[in-house]
């Protein structure tokens, strides 16, 4: 079986098991991801000014680069504890000693509930066996542990090549509720066996988050979480990357290619959600104002609802380009809702213009929609996703600590 996440490359193993945080005990709640040699390491995180300890400690142990492997939690967030900092260090301290590595080598990062304490001697008693049986045919057990309110696991790998020799990079992401551009509750780790510096890397990382997962918004809500990180150990045997050359933007390609794949995956598995929303924007001045009105569209309450309702209310479109922040003429802008129904016009000029209703209804009854928006001021695009907001949303967000 081809694998299509983090065990995708040469030399990355993984596991996943239930260790009693959650208490459901069918499913997941402890994952590992480990590199059978030292790799290259880079992460970014939350903007949220109250972040979980995890990342303070996975900022530190990857201040010089390298680290070997991740341990991730599920169930709780271990934020806004007053021992947290010290119980993240406890965590990767016992993966170190199992797998016989130092804690700094351990990337840590964790999703749940925030300000509860964390069951640390259940994690402790869970670590032997977590570590005993990695194999690279656990990838979707470790993909199926970070989950929280995600309804499918997230994992996705593609093949390159850097000067004729095969790389390979695969990842894995949850994500289902407070995402808002900047990431949010997202946790996405992506692996590869292409050889490439750490400086890269965190370039690499910061240039294509802000092009995906940057470009997702779930419900408007920014979490304390949040944490992209890579490893890459090598062992393709390319040379290494150490500059921003052809070689490094066809690494960026495939990293771009994995982080689009499973920005689409996050998107269509929002909470509650039964609609995938694509908003494309053409023609922009700057690459800038064309993310900022793609996004403001996803982001937009009355539009989220009123695609759940299968209604072409394009009015709330044109709503929500209006309080963007950017550079536009609105008596240019063109709108069309798409799907794989068809595709129809609903506004030219920046005011509506008469159409089908039924053939909106049937285009709009898909559960993938796209809206398409020409801005007729430039040559710059940007493309964002997000989800219709439904009844469930709020029943999942009601009773989420229960």
């Amino acid at each position: 079986m081809k694998k299509q996440g983090v065990c995708a490359a040469q030399g990355f193993v993984a596991n996943g098991l239930h260790c009693g945080i959650r208490p459901n005990q069918t499913k997941n709640d402890l994952a590992i991801v480990y590199s059978k040699v030292p790799a290259s390491a880079a992460a970014i995180y939350t903007t949220n000014a109250v972040k979980g300890a995890p990342i303070y400690v996975t900022k530190e142990h990857i201040a010089d680069g390298k680290a070997q492997a991740i341990l991730v939690n599920s169930g709780n967030a271990n934020t806004c504890n007053a021992d947290g900092i010290e119980v993240a260090e406890k965590m990767s301290a016992a993966v170190a000693k199992e797998l016989g590595l130092q804690p700094a080598d351990i990337m840590i990062a964790s999703t749940g509930v925030i300000g509860q304490p964390m069951p640390l001697d259940n994690i402790l008693e869970a670590m032997p066996a977590l570590c005993s049986d990695l194999s690279d045919e656990k990838e979707n057990e470790a993909a199926k542990a970070i989950l929280t309110t995600d309804t499918i696991t997230k994992e996705y790998a593609t093949t390159f090549e850097i000067d004729g020799v095969t790389c390979t990079l695969g990842g894995m992401a949850k994500g289902s509720g407070m995402i808002a551009p900047n990431m949010a509750t997202m946790l996405s780790f992506v692996t590869s066996d292409v050889a490439i510096s750490s400086e890269c890397l965190q370039s690499a990382l910061k240039e294509v988050a802000d092009d995906t997962y940057n470009m997702i918004s779930i419900d408007g809500d920014t979490s304390t979480n949040d944490t992209f990180g890579i490893l890459c150990n090598g062992l393709a045997g390319n040379v290494e990357i150490t500059q921003k050359d052809k070689n490094y933007e066809t690494f960026k390609a495939a990293l771009y290619t994995v982080c689009e794949h499973i920005s689409k995956m996050l998107a269509k598995d929002g909470e509650g959600a039964s609609k995938l929303l694509t908003a494309k924007v053409s023609h922009a001045q700057t690459k800038k104002d064309a993310k900022i009105v793609a996004k403001s569209i996803v982001e937009s309450t009355l539009l989220k609802c009123a695609m759940f309702g299968n209604d072409a209310n394009w009015g709330r479109i044109l709503c929500a380009i209006g309080y963007a922040d950017a550079n536009y003429d609105i008596h240019k802008v063109e709108v069309d809702l798409a799907s794989k129904a068809g595709s129809i016009k609903v506004c030219v000029d920046g005011h509506g213009i008469a159409f089908d209703e039924d053939k909106a209804l049937q285009i709009l009854k898909e559960d993938e929609i796209e809206i398409l928006v020409n801005l007729h001021d430039g040559d710059y695009e940007a493309t964002a996703w997000g989800c219709d907001m439904t009844y469930e949303y709020v029943k999942i967000n009601g009773e989420y600590r229960s």
